[in-house]
């Protein structure tokens, strides 16, 4: 129990200070962006607050990824939109807690590995669009309630106050590292607006976040086949777009910090967090790429950020609503735009012209499903299946075989490259049945038996020599290949010559 409880990391030095004042910094932007993806559920601005405690606490705390910050999320929001306007907000909670089982079995299944299949290109195109994401919410600020754009006055304030907010967010750093430049920045701006008296949007023309303690509260929905029917689609989805989200953080921010969370130890804690958020009146969550790195650009490392920001936004709802309704939504605007920006994987612009073309098709395609869809997991599915389709057919063509005849007249076939379904026919095309002497000989040193369909194939070319009366003998399979052929043996008939002399590289290791 001890690896789940320990809130720090003992093997390096822990800055107290600066996980204290970066995780109040996220707990300062959690606050608009709890509220408006609750809004975006149809829910009440509470049940996004109290998801974001509840989730913020619960992985700082056995989360495999310390200085990840979760919470209520607008990919989670998009999923359970249409089952709070038709069910309402009971059956969601029942839904928050279903997912959280999941996600729970997920992870003590392991899942998490998953994750070594998605590409580079992909997480690319994920982390720009997902900018983008951050980036358009953003404009919304800087409309009027009716949904017209700003003009005049209040467009010009709110426009100037966010520009300096993203200036000191990026110039504070070049002077002095000892405080948080985004926490300066809102205190600079809060300051000025008060202290001026100027008139500009603050978080409580938003939503009133007044509230105390996250409630319990069993879901008050029928037990029964129907319910199930009814939340499961949703909580698989909520449960997969969670764990999606939450994992390409986790490496994203594993890339930045060069150190390595644990995906599966992470999938079950969010689980947990999930479980408990509907039993607390919470919409649920998962990992929030931009608060982790807000807080991840702050300093912070260890747990105690995480801990931090999630009291912090607990004491802002039960006992400092009236001051942070206050906080210019100028300040909080600068800050998002400033966490897109750094979001934005600049550098894999420079791979235009430099990576192969689908990889950057990849990339592009999981940006705009991302950016305009809305969907995190329809993006990161549909980038992962294009790069397997390209992978396949690339590996598909590159099969290759080099014939010759040795002194006793037996023809070889060396086959270079894997043998599987997309490569089969290729393969088929390279002998010669009718012209070949009575034996032959395929060599597999270069290559590998892949699946079912390599096997078929092998039983077929056997098949068709043996017809006109000629041998085949398989050699050099690597093991992995003999135990495909040995379980198949009942299915096909082939001969395989042993190389006693023949050992693998990675068998001598």
């Amino acid at each position: 129990m001890k690896k789940y409880f320990n809130l720090f990391d003992l093997s390096q030095k822990v800055d107290y200070k600066t996980e204290v004042l970066s995780g109040l910094t996220v707990a300062l932007a959690l606050v608009p962006e709890a509220v408006a993806f609750a809004l975006m559920a149809g829910l009440s601005p509470l049940t996004g607050l109290y998801a974001a405690f509840v989730m913020g606490i619960v992985t700082s705390i056995l989360g495999g990824r310390p200085g990840m910050i979760s919470g209520a999320t607008g990919a989670v929001a998009v999923v359970i939109a249409a089952l709070a306007l038709s069910h309402g907000a009971e059956y969601i909670f029942a839904c928050v807690v279903l997912a959280g089982i999941l996600q729970i079995t997920a992870g003590f299944l392991r899942l998490g590995k998953l994750m070594r299949l998605v590409p580079h290109p992909v997480i690319f195109g994920f982390v720009n669009g997902l900018a983008i994401i951050i980036f358009m919410a953003q404009m919304h600020q800087f409309k009027d309630a009716s949904g017209d754009w700003l003009t005049g006055m209040p467009m010009a304030v709110l426009l100037g106050l966010a520009l300096l907010t993203m200036l000191i967010i990026w110039g504070l750093p070049k002077l002095t590292k000892v405080v948080p430049s985004s926490l300066v920045a809102i205190l600079v701006i809060f300051g000025i607006v008060a202290g001026f008296g100027i008139d500009t949007k603050t978080v409580g023309d938003i939503a009133s976040i007044q509230g105390g303690f996250p409630p319990f509260n069993i879901p008050k929905v029928p037990l029964s086949l129907e319910t199930l029917l009814v939340i499961f689609p949703y909580a698989a989805i909520m449960a997969g777009v969670g764990l999606i989200e939450s994992l390409l953080t986790l490496n994203i921010i594993d890339e930045i910090t060069e150190t390595r969370g644990r995906g599966n130890k992470e999938a079950i804690a969010q689980g947990i967090a999930n479980v408990l958020s509907g039993f607390f009146s919470g919409m649920g969550g998962c990992a929030m790429l931009g608060q982790s790195l807000i807080n991840i650009s702050a300093g912070a490392r260890a747990r105690l950020s995480g801990i931090v920001a999630s009291v912090a936004l607990l004491i802002f709802v039960m006992f400092g609503a009236n001051l942070i309704e206050q906080l210019p939504m100028a300040a909080l605007t600068g800050l998002m735009i400033m966490v897109a920006i750094g979001t934005f994987e600049w550098a894999s612009l420079r791979t235009f012209n430099k990576m192969p073309k689908s990889d950057i098709f990849v990339m592009v395609t999981v940006t705009l499903v991302t950016a305009f869809l809305h969907n995190l997991a329809l993006a990161v599915v549909v980038g992962v299946i294009i790069a397997a389709l390209v992978f396949a057919w690339d590996n598909a063509i590159r099969i290759r075989a080099r014939k010759s005849v040795d002194e006793n007249g037996v023809k070889n076939y060396a086959i270079y490259g894997p043998l599987f379904f997309g490569s089969v026919t290729t393969f088929n095309s390279k002998f010669d049945v009718i012209n070949d002497p009575d034996e032959i000989i395929i060599d597999f040193e270069e290559s590998r038996v892949v699946d079912m369909s390599a096997i078929e194939a092998l039983n077929k070319i056997t098949e068709r020599y043996s017809k006109v009366g000629k041998v085949v003998k398989l050699r050099h399979l690597s093991p992995d290949c003999h135990k495909l052929l040995y379980d198949a043996d009942s299915l096909i008939d082939v001969n395989v010559q042993e190389d006693p002399n023949y050992k693998l590289f990675v068998d001598t290791l």
